[in-house]
Protein backbone atom coordinates (compact mmCIF):
# COMPACT_ATOMS: atom_id res chain seq x y z
CA UNK A 1 0.00 0.00 0.00
CA UNK A 2 1.44 3.55 -0.89
CA UNK A 3 1.27 5.78 2.18
CA UNK A 4 0.99 9.73 1.70
CA UNK A 5 1.26 10.55 5.31
CA UNK A 6 1.56 14.24 5.59
CA UNK A 7 3.71 15.83 8.00
CA UNK A 8 1.58 18.00 9.67
CA UNK A 9 4.45 20.81 11.72
CA UNK A 10 1.97 24.33 11.84
CA UNK A 11 2.72 26.57 14.28
CA UNK A 12 -0.65 27.68 15.69
CA UNK A 13 0.76 31.55 16.53
CA UNK A 14 -0.05 33.17 13.50
CA UNK A 15 1.85 36.51 14.87
CA UNK A 16 2.89 38.23 18.45
CA UNK A 17 1.79 41.90 18.45
CA UNK A 18 3.20 43.67 21.48
CA UNK A 19 3.54 40.03 23.75
CA UNK A 20 -0.12 39.59 22.34
CA UNK A 21 -0.57 36.14 20.08
CA UNK A 22 -2.88 36.26 17.35
CA UNK A 23 -3.31 32.40 16.89
CA UNK A 24 -5.19 30.17 13.96
CA UNK A 25 -7.84 28.91 16.45
CA UNK A 26 -9.17 32.27 17.40
CA UNK A 27 -9.22 33.32 13.44
CA UNK A 28 -10.81 30.28 12.22
CA UNK A 29 -13.13 30.76 15.44
CA UNK A 30 -14.12 34.15 13.95
CA UNK A 31 -14.54 32.87 10.81
CA UNK A 32 -16.87 30.48 11.38
CA UNK A 33 -19.01 32.66 13.48
CA UNK A 34 -19.03 35.32 10.31
CA UNK A 35 -20.23 32.43 7.87
CA UNK A 36 -22.61 31.51 10.10
CA UNK A 37 -23.97 34.58 10.83
CA UNK A 38 -24.03 35.56 6.84
CA UNK A 39 -26.00 32.39 6.27
CA UNK A 40 -28.24 32.67 9.22
CA UNK A 41 -28.88 36.40 7.77
CA UNK A 42 -30.34 35.07 4.43
CA UNK A 43 -32.39 32.15 6.61
CA UNK A 44 -33.87 35.43 8.66
CA UNK A 45 -35.54 37.12 5.43
CA UNK A 46 -36.77 34.20 3.96
CA UNK A 47 -38.87 33.97 7.27
CA UNK A 48 -38.61 37.49 7.45
CA UNK A 49 -37.98 38.14 11.07
CA UNK A 50 -36.78 40.99 12.21
CA UNK A 51 -33.61 42.18 11.72
CA UNK A 52 -32.91 43.52 15.31
CA UNK A 53 -32.92 40.43 16.62
CA UNK A 54 -30.61 38.78 13.98
CA UNK A 55 -28.43 41.36 15.34
CA UNK A 56 -28.75 40.72 18.86
CA UNK A 57 -28.51 37.04 18.51
CA UNK A 58 -24.86 37.60 17.30
CA UNK A 59 -24.38 38.51 20.85
CA UNK A 60 -26.03 36.04 22.09
CA UNK A 61 -24.93 33.51 20.65
CA UNK A 62 -21.46 34.35 20.89
CA UNK A 63 -21.60 34.52 24.76
CA UNK A 64 -23.68 31.25 24.89
CA UNK A 65 -21.25 29.45 23.06
CA UNK A 66 -17.79 30.97 24.92
CA UNK A 67 -18.79 30.63 27.98
CA UNK A 68 -20.55 27.18 28.36
CA UNK A 69 -17.37 25.98 26.64
CA UNK A 70 -15.09 27.10 28.45
CA UNK A 71 -17.10 26.49 31.58
CA UNK A 72 -18.00 22.94 30.09
CA UNK A 73 -13.82 22.08 29.80
CA UNK A 74 -13.13 23.46 33.02
CA UNK A 75 -15.91 21.05 34.43
CA UNK A 76 -15.91 18.32 32.71
CA UNK A 77 -12.69 17.61 31.40
CA UNK A 78 -10.44 19.71 34.32
CA UNK A 79 -12.23 20.25 37.36
CA UNK A 80 -9.45 19.31 40.10
CA UNK A 81 -6.94 22.00 38.32
CA UNK A 82 -9.35 24.87 37.62
CA UNK A 83 -11.62 24.36 41.15
CA UNK A 84 -8.29 25.39 42.46
CA UNK A 85 -7.33 28.08 40.07
CA UNK A 86 -10.41 30.11 39.96
CA UNK A 87 -9.39 32.74 38.13
CA UNK A 88 -8.13 31.26 35.49
CA UNK A 89 -11.74 30.07 34.34
CA UNK A 90 -12.32 33.73 33.33
CA UNK A 91 -9.29 34.75 32.28
CA UNK A 92 -6.94 34.18 29.58
CA UNK A 93 -3.77 33.05 31.87
CA UNK A 94 -1.96 30.77 33.61
CA UNK A 95 -0.14 30.57 36.33
CA UNK A 96 3.60 30.09 35.64
CA UNK A 97 6.12 28.04 38.01
CA UNK A 98 7.31 30.87 39.77
CA UNK A 99 3.88 32.43 41.03
CA UNK A 100 3.49 34.60 38.07
CA UNK A 101 1.04 34.77 35.65
CA UNK A 102 1.45 34.85 31.60
CA UNK A 103 -1.07 35.16 28.42
CA UNK A 104 -2.19 32.10 27.02
CA UNK A 105 -5.30 32.88 25.39
CA UNK A 106 -8.58 30.40 26.17
CA UNK A 107 -6.91 27.36 26.01
CA UNK A 108 -9.56 25.14 26.99
CA UNK A 109 -12.94 24.75 25.27
CA UNK A 110 -15.50 21.84 25.59
CA UNK A 111 -18.12 21.64 22.45
CA UNK A 112 -20.56 20.29 24.91
CA UNK A 113 -20.61 22.79 27.13
CA UNK A 114 -20.61 25.38 24.25
CA UNK A 115 -23.70 23.77 23.37
CA UNK A 116 -25.13 23.94 26.67
CA UNK A 117 -24.39 27.34 27.00
CA UNK A 118 -26.10 28.07 23.81
CA UNK A 119 -29.10 26.40 24.09
CA UNK A 120 -29.02 28.54 27.32
CA UNK A 121 -28.43 31.80 26.00
CA UNK A 122 -31.13 31.35 23.04
CA UNK A 123 -34.14 30.56 25.80
CA UNK A 124 -33.39 34.20 27.36
CA UNK A 125 -33.12 35.74 23.73
CA UNK A 126 -36.38 34.14 22.75
CA UNK A 127 -37.88 35.82 26.09
CA UNK A 128 -36.37 39.08 25.30
CA UNK A 129 -37.64 39.22 21.64
CA UNK A 130 -40.51 37.31 21.76
CA UNK A 131 -40.10 34.60 19.05
CA UNK A 132 -41.13 31.18 19.88
CA UNK A 133 -37.59 28.90 21.34
CA UNK A 134 -38.16 26.00 19.59
CA UNK A 135 -38.18 28.34 16.24
CA UNK A 136 -34.95 30.33 17.41
CA UNK A 137 -33.51 26.68 18.22
CA UNK A 138 -34.08 25.84 14.61
CA UNK A 139 -32.62 28.46 13.15
CA UNK A 140 -29.32 28.35 15.22
CA UNK A 141 -29.55 24.56 14.44
CA UNK A 142 -29.45 25.83 10.86
CA UNK A 143 -26.12 27.15 10.88
CA UNK A 144 -24.40 25.71 13.93
CA UNK A 145 -22.34 21.92 11.73
CA UNK A 146 -20.82 25.52 10.22
CA UNK A 147 -19.08 26.82 13.52
CA UNK A 148 -18.55 23.54 14.10
CA UNK A 149 -16.30 22.80 11.81
CA UNK A 150 -14.06 25.89 11.50
CA UNK A 151 -13.28 24.90 15.16
CA UNK A 152 -12.12 21.42 14.55
CA UNK A 153 -10.20 23.42 11.63
CA UNK A 154 -8.52 25.04 14.31
CA UNK A 155 -7.88 22.02 16.11
CA UNK A 156 -6.48 20.81 13.59
CA UNK A 157 -4.11 23.71 13.32
CA UNK A 158 -3.02 23.52 16.92
CA UNK A 159 -2.35 19.79 16.55
CA UNK A 160 -4.76 19.30 19.39
CA UNK A 161 -7.53 16.25 19.74
CA UNK A 162 -5.21 13.85 17.54
CA UNK A 163 -6.11 10.12 16.59
CA UNK A 164 -5.03 7.39 17.68
CA UNK A 165 -1.77 5.54 15.86
CA UNK A 166 -2.37 4.19 12.44
CA UNK A 167 -1.01 3.28 9.10
CA UNK A 168 -3.47 3.86 6.90
CA UNK A 169 -2.23 6.32 3.91
CA UNK A 170 -3.99 9.15 4.74
CA UNK A 171 -2.17 9.73 8.66
CA UNK A 172 -1.26 12.98 9.49
CA UNK A 173 2.00 12.98 11.57
CA UNK A 174 1.61 15.60 14.13
CA UNK A 175 5.33 17.01 14.56
CA UNK A 176 4.96 19.03 17.45
CA UNK A 177 3.45 15.77 19.44
CA UNK A 178 5.65 13.02 17.95
CA UNK A 179 6.86 11.18 14.94
CA UNK A 180 3.96 8.32 14.91
CA UNK A 181 1.56 8.11 11.40
CA UNK A 182 -2.09 9.11 13.73
CA UNK A 183 -5.53 9.32 12.21
CA UNK A 184 -6.52 13.01 11.58
CA UNK A 185 -9.44 12.81 13.61
CA UNK A 186 -10.08 17.08 13.69
CA UNK A 187 -10.61 16.64 9.90
CA UNK A 188 -13.02 13.69 10.47
CA UNK A 189 -15.00 15.41 12.45
CA UNK A 190 -15.32 18.57 10.50
CA UNK A 191 -15.97 16.94 7.00
CA UNK A 192 -18.89 15.30 8.94
CA UNK A 193 -19.79 18.31 10.46
CA UNK A 194 -19.84 20.32 6.48
CA UNK A 195 -22.07 17.33 4.96
CA UNK A 196 -24.69 17.71 8.03
CA UNK A 197 -24.70 21.43 6.98
CA UNK A 198 -25.05 20.67 3.86
CA UNK A 199 -28.01 17.91 4.54
CA UNK A 200 -29.60 19.92 7.16
CA UNK A 201 -29.84 23.03 5.04
CA UNK A 202 -30.99 21.38 2.02
CA UNK A 203 -34.04 19.50 3.54
CA UNK A 204 -34.77 23.06 4.79
CA UNK A 205 -34.66 24.50 1.34
CA UNK A 206 -36.40 21.89 -0.58
CA UNK A 207 -39.01 19.71 2.15
CA UNK A 208 -41.61 20.75 3.64
CA UNK A 209 -41.08 20.64 7.15
CA UNK A 210 -41.69 24.29 8.96
CA UNK A 211 -39.13 25.88 11.73
CA UNK A 212 -40.09 26.02 15.10
CA UNK A 213 -41.02 22.64 15.80
CA UNK A 214 -37.74 21.24 16.69
CA UNK A 215 -37.20 19.08 14.22
CA UNK A 216 -33.76 21.03 12.41
CA UNK A 217 -32.47 21.27 16.12
CA UNK A 218 -33.30 17.60 16.87
CA UNK A 219 -31.74 16.54 13.50
CA UNK A 220 -28.73 18.18 14.05
CA UNK A 221 -27.85 17.34 17.52
CA UNK A 222 -28.12 13.79 16.81
CA UNK A 223 -26.32 13.75 13.76
CA UNK A 224 -23.34 16.31 15.42
CA UNK A 225 -23.16 13.90 18.51
CA UNK A 226 -23.53 10.79 16.90
CA UNK A 227 -20.52 11.52 14.74
CA UNK A 228 -18.73 12.36 18.20
CA UNK A 229 -19.24 9.37 19.47
CA UNK A 230 -17.83 7.20 16.42
CA UNK A 231 -14.95 9.54 15.88
CA UNK A 232 -13.66 9.82 19.69
CA UNK A 233 -12.90 5.96 18.80
CA UNK A 234 -10.01 6.88 17.47
CA UNK A 235 -9.00 9.55 19.30
CA UNK A 236 -6.46 9.97 22.13
CA UNK A 237 -8.26 10.23 24.92
CA UNK A 238 -8.14 14.12 26.28
CA UNK A 239 -7.36 13.48 29.89
CA UNK A 240 -5.83 10.73 31.85
CA UNK A 241 -8.89 9.82 33.79
CA UNK A 242 -10.51 8.33 30.37
CA UNK A 243 -8.05 6.28 30.31
CA UNK A 244 -10.20 3.98 32.41
CA UNK A 245 -13.59 4.65 31.14
CA UNK A 246 -15.06 2.20 28.25
CA UNK A 247 -16.71 5.59 26.69
CA UNK A 248 -14.98 8.65 27.03
CA UNK A 249 -16.35 11.94 28.38
CA UNK A 250 -16.90 13.35 24.84
CA UNK A 251 -18.87 10.47 24.21
CA UNK A 252 -20.76 10.04 27.76
CA UNK A 253 -21.79 13.67 27.29
CA UNK A 254 -22.61 13.14 23.98
CA UNK A 255 -25.55 10.76 24.72
CA UNK A 256 -28.58 13.10 26.39
CA UNK A 257 -27.93 15.19 23.38
CA UNK A 258 -28.70 12.17 21.24
CA UNK A 259 -32.00 10.77 22.84
CA UNK A 260 -33.24 14.90 22.92
CA UNK A 261 -32.25 15.15 19.01
CA UNK A 262 -34.57 11.52 18.21
CA UNK A 263 -36.97 12.67 20.39
CA UNK A 264 -37.62 15.90 18.58
CA UNK A 265 -37.43 13.97 14.92
CA UNK A 266 -39.70 12.01 15.65
CA UNK A 267 -42.25 14.37 17.24
CA UNK A 268 -41.87 16.60 14.46
CA UNK A 269 -42.27 13.81 11.39
CA UNK A 270 -45.22 12.05 13.58
CA UNK A 271 -47.47 15.48 14.03
CA UNK A 272 -49.18 16.64 10.77
CA UNK A 273 -49.25 20.91 12.00
CA UNK A 274 -45.28 20.98 11.53
CA UNK A 275 -45.44 20.05 7.71
CA UNK A 276 -45.98 23.24 5.02
CA UNK A 277 -49.32 23.67 3.66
Amino acid sequence: MISFYINWDFDPEIANILGFPLKYYGLLFACGLIISMRVLKKIFKTENLNDNAYEALFIYGILGIFVGARLGHCIFYDFDYYSKNLLEIILPIKKTLNGGYKFIGYAGLASHGGTIGLIFSLYLFSKKYKIQYLKVLDLIALVAPIGATFIRLANLMNSEMIGNPTNIPWAFIFKKIDNIPRHPAQLYEAISYLIIFLVVYTIYKTKNIKLGGGFYFGLVITLIFLMRILIEFVKINQVQFEDKMQLNMGQILSVPFIIIGIYFIFYNLRNKENYKQ
